[in-house]
């Protein structure tokens, strides 16, 4: 028995008929979605209740771009101190030292395993805890003291209390990061003879900032969004407790309730540009994916003619 197989052959000037797959769902999904919130701004531009007047009367208000500036302040101090706590944690939980390692687990344990409000409650009680502060040797000499009552602190122990908490949960962060880089290139900047600290600065820590700074970025955003929560301390020249005094003597709290987000709103999408362009930088040489500008050199270098691309050849 002989099987014969035909084969079809192309020409190379053939071109192929491709027809895109049409999505008719997505459109009807989107128009209904536009309709959706297309109804909702309508509603809401409309609805006298929302006081619009108030709203952009007390939108660029002094006080609330002061307190908007001190919440910035609050988000700043406390990020940097919870950084810098949180990378010395990660550093005791990767230790080999069973002391430092148990402490930074029992730290991880009681700041994790309580509510960030409590915290700050206990850092607002801790002027009648401690009024005063003693410094000198214990038990033997006190060279001075300070009156805790007599002191307006209430910014500093708010900065104190969400720095605490945010230490706890960059440790994580950092030290999955950490794990995240394989072993070899730990055991390879062994071998060419560098000591911790140039491994972890030049080897190691390069390699997992692709992998810390995605959440330390939404850590951030976090941080703005929590500093609402320092009036338990209480501090009250925060954005939200500023806000929310106005629209007690007003009695209006949704148009100033709108007007907090909106300043809520313009930071966090400030921080959310800074941590895409931050990322990006950071995963440089990671994906195979081609960016938009390797693309672009790519089909220029396939436009050009071949004599430029190879070089003049040689007589």
């Amino acid at each position: 028995m002989t099987v014969t197989t035909e084969t079809a052959t192309v020409s190379d000037d053939s071109t192929i008929d491709a027809v895109p797959l049409r999505h008719p769902w997505r459109w009807v999904a989107a128009v209904v979605l536009l309709g959706l919130v297309g109804l909702f701004i309508y509603g809401a531009a409309t609805n006298p209740r929302f006081h619009w007047d108030t709203y952009r009367q007390y939108l660029f208000d002094q006080r609330i771009s002061t307190a908007a500036w001190n919440t910035l302040q609050l988000t700043f101090w406390a990020m940097l101190f919870g950084v810098a706590l949180g990378v010395v944690l990660a550093v005791m939980r990767l230790s080999p030292n069973p002391v430092l390692k148990s402490f930074a687990w029992v730290y991880l344990w009681i700041f994790r395993g309580t509510p960030v409000y409590v915290q700050l409650v206990f850092w607002g009680l801790f002027s009648s805890l401690y009024p005063q502060l003693a410094l000198g040797v214990p038990f033997i000499h006190q060279f001075t003291h300070l009156n805790i009552q007599q002191v307006n602190a209430a910014f500093y122990f708010a900065i104190i209390g969400l720095s605490l908490n945010e230490a706890a949960y960059m440790a994580e962060i950092v030290r999955a990061g950490i794990t995240s880089v394989d072993t070899g290139q730990s055991e390879a900047a062994y071998a060419l003879g560098m000591t911790w600290t140039q491994e972890m600065r030049r080897i190691v820590l390069p390699q997992a900032m692709r992998v810390i700074i995605p959440p330390t970025g939404n850590e951030l955003i976090s941080m703005l969004k929590t500093t609402s929560l320092v009036t338990a301390v209480p501090y009250t020249l925060d954005l939200y407790e500023t806000q929310r005094q106005i629209a007690g003597v007003l009695y209006r709290p949704v148009p100033l309730l709108l007007v907090a987000s909106t300043w809520y709103l313009a930071a966090t999408s400030v921080l959310m540009v800074g941590q895409y362009f931050v990322e990006r930088h950071y995963s440089r040489g990671y994906s195979r994916q081609l960016t938009r500008r390797q693309r672009r050199a790519l089909a220029r270098m396939q436009r050009a003619p071949e004599s430029t691309v190879s070089g003049p050849s040689s007589p």
